[in-house]
């Protein structure tokens, strides 16, 4: 098996903020990452797929199917955009914790997956999120 990870780059903002908290708990919990007004990121996601190597095309995957998955699913709805109002996913209770932007992606990717690769191969291994140069969250597939 063969590892291939792709990098891709979206600016986002957002308040983490849980409804379910009091707001002196939510200002404990969260920190300045509780400012009402938001703040932001410059993020780097990699897309890590794995699988055996294609006999004809002697690749792993198809990359440029590859990013326009990540474009359409992933890109297109967060670049730019302030996560609390803007991505439909934590219009709710949902707290855009990084944690919860990898567990979004990866529901998003895996949805749309086999329409995209309907073999077998190649499957999502991973998802890595880069917040700031200090944190760095990865949700394993398999």
């Amino acid at each position: 098996m063969t590892r291939v990870t792709r990098r891709y780059k979206f600016a986002a903002s957002h308040r983490l903020n849980s409804s379910r908290l009091s707001e002196q708990q939510n200002g404990e919990l969260y920190g300045k990452c509780n400012n009402p007004y938001g703040h932001g990121h410059d993020y780097v996601l990699e897309v890590s797929v794995s699988g055996p190597l294609d006999a004809v095309s002697g690749q792993v995957v198809n990359v440029p199917a590859l990013d326009r998955l990540v474009h359409q699913q992933v890109l297109r709805d967060f670049d730019h955009r302030y996560f609390n109002a803007d991505v439909r996913e934590f219009l709710g209770d949902l707290v855009p914790t990084s944690e919860n932007i990898l567990r979004v992606i990866e529901n998003r990717l895996s949805t749309h997956w086999r329409g995209v690769f309907p073999g077998d191969w190649p499957y999502l291994k991973s998802i890595r999120l880069q917040e700031t140069k200090r944190n760095r969250f990865e949700l394993r597939t398999n």
